[in-house]
């Protein structure tokens, strides 16, 4: 035996969030990949009444949804493993981890609140940390999760959950909403160039294609 295996080493997607005070706010890497995604892109024209000669004037990148991505979250390997912190909570610090980048942080709650009571004028609303989707090294996005539909299927008996769905929907945030110069806007950015190289690859094979098969001896 060699230990040479011909599988290919599979990629495992992710949910990052990060934030000023805590590069790694939270960090969800996926047990097992979602088989499937879906995205939907809608079009952002310049104007909404499509003046003439605006027709194709875009003032943004498309809208762009990714739903439907369900990941299974299984503590399993961890109890056999004899895991402290699996056995004492189950999945609840992955489930947290997830289910906190939908929420203010309770500091900067409270600061507000204090901030209130003293008068302030303007009191901003908290910041969420900057969410990644990691699915590839082609596709690492700056995403606003919109909903988490959580399914516990099992418990141990001091009803810690131990196997759970989650079922995620994203907004993927561009360079428009973020700016160009935000981490989040680079990172957008530099996911369209590489996009628009890809496009370019396949323009330039599809007409290499027709030019050979039109050749014949």
């Amino acid at each position: 035996m060699t230990g040479f295996s011909r599988s290919p080493r599979v990629q495992k997607g992710a949910i990052l969030g990060l934030d000023k005070f805590n590069p790694l706010a939270s960090v969800v890497v996926f047990q097992y990949n979602p088989e499937t995604l879906s995205r939907t892109l809608t079009a952002q024209t310049s104007t909404a009444d499509g003046a003439q000669g605006d027709a194709l004037r875009l003032k943004a990148p498309p809208k762009e949804d990714i739903t439907g991505v369900k990941i299974e979250l299984d503590a399993a390997d961890q109890l056999e493993q004899s895991d402290g912190l699996a056995a004492a909570t189950g999945l609840y610090p992955a489930l947290a981890s997830l289910e906190m980048l939908l929420y203010p942080k309770s500091v900067a709650v409270i600061r507000n609140e204090v901030l209130k009571a003293a008068g302030a004028v303007e009191v901003m609303a908290p910041e969420a940390p900057l969410t990644l989707f990691y699915w590839g090294l082609k596709r690492v996005l700056p995403v606003r999760i919109t909903s988490l539909t959580i399914q516990e299927k099992q418990f141990d008996p001091d009803l810690n959950p131990i196997l759970a769905d989650v079922t995620l929907t994203m907004r993927v945030l561009s360079h428009h909403d973020l700016g160009l110069l935000s981490p989040g806007g680079a990172l957008y950015m530099a996911h369209q160039i590489l996009k628009e190289g890809m496009a370019t690859m396949h323009g330039a094979g599809q007409v290499a294609g027709s030019i050979s098969g039109s050749i014949s001896f």
